[in-house]
């Protein structure tokens, strides 16, 4: 059966496995005599553990993306940490609805897009790798942010935060500004635990369908819902 890996894994979906394949056999190999079995039991056990493990993070499941266009689904799996108003004078310009998502190191790490839109912009920026449970840290830590002009009405413009974690320290982004995305389109991913947010201009047609605490899937999950399509 073959096991849906993601491509933004590379290199580390192949060096990975490798090394602890090497350390399994090393541990058969080189395991003293004196040593009770059982012991080199337990050690193989918690290897082909973590071997199990890495292939899961790394995997990139198929999804059926709803076909309601006045959807804003989710751009990640995880949980729903906080939903408030903000400001966001950079991108968007104003009172913004944020919807933030932590992954767990046992979630999907895949990023996609919330809605069919176009990239205005991709926005690197260095930072710390503060706890990303913490809504906080998609203020301080390293993330990359990317601009979205949405192709359906009403045509907001959106913001997805990709932000890096305590354990997370490494955001791949293979999305350009001009690129148009696919509602539930695949753009990128973050590395070994992280946060990602949703930015959108707070209107009270957007009705947001979700609750703090809430598991959502990205590309599945409806995060907000446009009551009406007017501009």
């Amino acid at each position: 059966m073959k096991i849906p890996l993601t491509k933004y894994g590379w290199p580390q979906v192949a060096i990975l496995p490798a090394i602890e394949l090497a350390a399994m056999i090393l541990a058969m190999v080189a395991w003293p005599k004196s040593q009770p079995l059982w012991g080199l039991i337990l050690v193989e056990l918690l290897l082909a553990a973590v071997l199990v493990w890495t292939f899961s993070f790394f995997r990139d499941p198929t999804r059926t993306v709803p076909a309601d266009r006045n959807l804003l689904l989710a751009p990640a799996d995880g949980k729903v940490t906080d939903i408030e108003v903000v400001d966001e004078n950079g991108f968007i310009g104003g009172a913004a609805l944020r919807i933030g998502i932590f992954l767990s190191i046992f979630d999907v790490h895949i990023n996609r897009a919330p809605c069919n839109a176009k990239i205005e912009n991709t926005t690197y920026k260095p930072g710390r790798y503060t706890n990303a449970m913490n809504p906080v840290s998609g203020r301080v830590n390293e993330s990359n942010d990317l601009g979205l002009l949405r192709t359906d009405s009403p045509h907001d413009r959106l913001l997805v935060r990709q932000i890096s974690g305590a354990i997370a320290r490494r955001i791949v982004c293979r999305a350009a500004p001009g690129q148009d995305l696919a509602g539930g389109e695949r753009f990128g991913m973050i590395k070994f635990g992280s946060r990602t947010e949703l930015y959108l201009p707070s209107r009270e047609n957007a009705k947001c369908l979700v609750r703090i605490g809430d598991k959502v899937k990205a590309g599945l999950s409806p995060l907000v819902r446009y009551e009406q399509c007017a501009d």
